[in-house]
């Protein structure tokens, strides 16, 4: 059985997060949280975050052991775009593009 986790409009570019997605990915929980615990940027805590909340579920709504879990699909997506203006010379103004994402991790249990 498949267990989801998402973490919706997180103030993080989905182009910061992709690199972290795709280094836990296929890993146990286990593993994927030390490799994200010493990672040295922000945007790991958040995806550890999700990771925990998704073992978390597969722990408490189904009774998985979280020993056992692994991460079988961890995905970003693109969510809404705050559009922002900053004042430039001569009364022009220039677009700002703050973007954000939505992560989404699947856990599952090995079998052995």
């Amino acid at each position: 059985m498949e267990v989801r986790a998402v973490a919706k409009d997180t103030g993080i570019s989905p182009r910061k997060v992709r690199p972290l997605v795709d280094m836990v990915r296929g890993k146990k929980v286990d593993e994927a949280l030390t490799l994200l615990q010493f990672t040295p940027t922000p945007t790991a805590r958040v995806v550890a975050k999700v990771v925990k909340s998704a073992a978390a579920n597969a722990e408490n709504n189904f009774q998985m052991e979280p020993a056992d879990l692994r991460i079988v699909n961890i995905f970003t997506g693109e969510a809404r775009t705050l559009k922002r203006f900053r004042a430039r010379a001569r009364g022009r103004a220039n677009r700002i593009l703050k973007r954000s994402s939505h992560i989404t991790v699947v856990v599952s249990e090995e079998a052995e």
